[in-house]
């Protein structure tokens, strides 16, 4: 059990949390804000002095990643909003509200629309407290200390669960010896996984949070959801599978300290924060993009197990990348990039895109799979100078690995969505790797992998444009729309290879003519 959060026993959902002084009650604020986000309630009660505001204050200096945010009590104008990075946080104080219509008139029953609503004084709002919310109790404990507090923290709702996977985590924490570490929520990826680095004196390790992912609405392909179809992993068993591979291969993945599988859980070795671009705006390290490229080369020259292992008698069989997952993914913009350009695309034009994607897809499924890391590119790639080899290349975020052509990892590095690769850095870096190849393998297929590479990019171009306008339309995340026009140049470039021209002919008919021509 863990030391930092305990079970009260006989009373389910209920956890304990002794806080022996001010830095203790700061530390329950980093973990809540590890925890709960946007759409979620959390109320904070005790008498006055209990420390509901030092408590709210840690929590929203978390959320916003910095100890210097000025956090006012909202006493007197009842409701203040602040606006992070990573999402909207509304602190609201029901300390003066004696009648429900005084509610009405803050605009009550929209406040935690879409921000993390923290309510001291929430008896005040009598039944208008949301269902799904966690409760935070703070009692006086003068026998432990003049600063000391007891938190009791109760959750209802959905949220009951995910108090308890934080409970679940604390005793993981504390079984793999960063159970005193300090919390620092990092800004994660596009999906619902998250996590937290643990950071004590001489050591830290990274918290990874990826509780399973259900399946989505099926697509109209077979009834089959999208993430089913393209392979996306819906636990935490695939990527302890391609950890363990990696590792078994020579490559830096991280070491796993800790792990609750079924739960989703992993405490994990700190690979660290040093990355293979720099700068602002961020721009390619030449030596680290070399270095990331030598991985992929010394990856694909070797046979690798199409059949990898999550535990002992626990396989994890690579899915293939096939055709249905490729034109599941570009279908993604046919479903949302051309209707945010104020364009339709009918059954006949869908089946046209679908056909010309497959004839170009045969002869890259006919190529010898290899793993594909799916997700190679500067985000997932840490640089670690003190190691050797392909080792100085840290490499996290794979738990969508499959078996498919080697050349889709090569483009997702070479043409990084998330940052400019010039032209002539990228051309150095491909010449690199097939280099690489063909020294390993005389009859390495240049003018094939150069079609594919062509072929992937284009793919790959095509599903990020969906993709980045799904996060900004569906999921209330415009900070991704920025990237599109470098995708419409990544997408032209490659539309540009010869052997691609039927396929250019679908696209230059659809989208608007600066699409292509950025």
């Amino acid at each position: 059990m863990s030391a930092f959060i305990q079970r009260i026993a006989g009373e389910p959902g209920a956890y304990q949390v002794v806080l022996p002084d001010l830095v203790a009650t700061e530390r329950l604020g980093v973990v809540l804000a590890s925890w709960f986000g946007a759409n979620d309630t959390i109320t904070l009660s005790g008498d006055l002095g209990a420390g509901k505001t030092q408590l709210a204050r840690a929590l929203i200096r978390a959320v916003a990643g910095s100890a210097d945010v000025e956090v006012p009590s909202p006493t007197f104008p009842i409701v203040i909003t602040y606006e992070f990075t990573r999402g909207r946080v509304v602190h609201a104080d029901l300390y003066r509200i004696v009648e429900d219509e005084e509610l009405d008139e803050i605009g009550w029953d929209e406040a935690g629309d879409d921000a993390l609503l923290l309510v001291e004084w929430a008896d005040r709002a009598g039944g208008r407290l949301p269902e799904n919310r966690v409760d935070v109790l703070l009692l006086l404990a003068p026998d432990i200390g003049p600063e000391a507090r007891i938190a009791v923290i109760s959750g209802h709702g959905i949220l009951a669960e995910r108090l308890t996977r934080l409970h679940v985590a604390e005793g993981l924490i504390d079984s793999a010896g960063f159970g005193k570490a300090d919390r620092v929520f990092l800004q994660g990826d596009a999906s619902s996984r998250s996590y937290t680095r643990l950071l004590l004196p001489n050591r830290s390790a990274i918290l990874m949070n990826a509780p399973p992912r259900p399946d989505g609405p099926p697509l109209r392909e077979g009834g089959v959801p999208y993430s089913r179809l393209v392979h996306l992993a819906e636990d935490v068993k695939p990527f302890v599978a391609m950890d363990r591979a990696l590792l078994a291969q020579g490559f830096s993945a991280p070491l796993i300290h800790a792990a609750d599988i079924d739960a989703g859980l992993l405490v994990l070795e700190d690979l660290g924060q040093e990355g293979v671009a720099g700068g602002d705006p961020p721009a390619p390290i030449r030596e680290r993009y070399e270095a990331a490229i030598a991985v992929l080369a010394a990856l694909h020259a070797r046979p690798l197990p199409h059949t990898l292992h999550v535990a002992p008698r626990v396989e994890r069989p690579l899915p293939a990348y096939d055709v249905p997952a490729f034109l599941a993914e570009v279908d993604l913009m046919l479903d949302w990039y051309l209707p945010s350009r104020g364009i339709k695309v009918d059954g006949v034009a869908r089946e046209e895109f679908h056909l010309f994607w497959r004839g170009a897809l045969n002869a890259v499924m006919a190529e010898p799979p290899t793993w594909v890391l799916r997700d190679y590119h500067s985000p997932n790639l840490i640089w670690l100078p003190s190691r050797e080899g392909v080792q100085r290349v840290g490499l996290i975020d794979f738990q969508d690995a499959v078996l498919g052509p080697a050349a889709y990892d090569v483009v997702s590095l070479t043409q990084d969505a998330r940052v400019d690769v010039p032209e002539q850095l990228e051309l150095q870096l491909v010449g690199q790797y097939v280099k690489a190849r063909r020294q390993a393998d005389p009859g390495f297929d240049v003018r094939g992998f150069a079609r594919s590479y062509a072929l992937l990019g284009a793919q790959r171009a095509t599903k990020i444009l969906g993709i980045f306008t799904r996060l900004d339309r569906r999921d209330h995340k415009p900070q991704y729309l920025r990237h599109i026009p470098r995708i419409r140049r990544y997408l032209a470039r490659c539309l540009g290879h010869q052997e691609l021209g039927a396929l250019r002919g679908w696209y230059e008919a659809v989208l608007p003519s600066k699409d292509l021509n950025p």
